[in-house]
């Protein structure tokens, strides 16, 4: 009788094991497709924040334009 205790204790903690093994394995899904999002959504900002300095440099070239226009026609 005490061998079916000490089996039905191993089999419990062997259960309990492959239940914490596939609760790991589900957050560590979770974690790697929010990985993926964020990986993304750093790329779009990336991307965004290159067009905005792309664009901050065509308006100082535009105002080195104006200014250099302006100095001419002060002379």
């Amino acid at each position: 009788m005490d061998n079916t205790t000490v089996l039905d204790k191993l089999s419990e903690k062997v259960s309990q094991i492959l239940q914490e093994r596939q609760t790991l394995k589900s957050e560590a899904e979770a974690m790697r497709n929010e990985l993926v999002a964020l990986k993304a959504n750093c790329e779009l900002k990336n991307q965004e924040i290159d067009k905005l300095a792309e664009e901050n440099a065509l308006k100082d070239l535009e105002i080195e334009e104006i200014v250099n226009k302006i100095e001419s026609i002060l002379g």
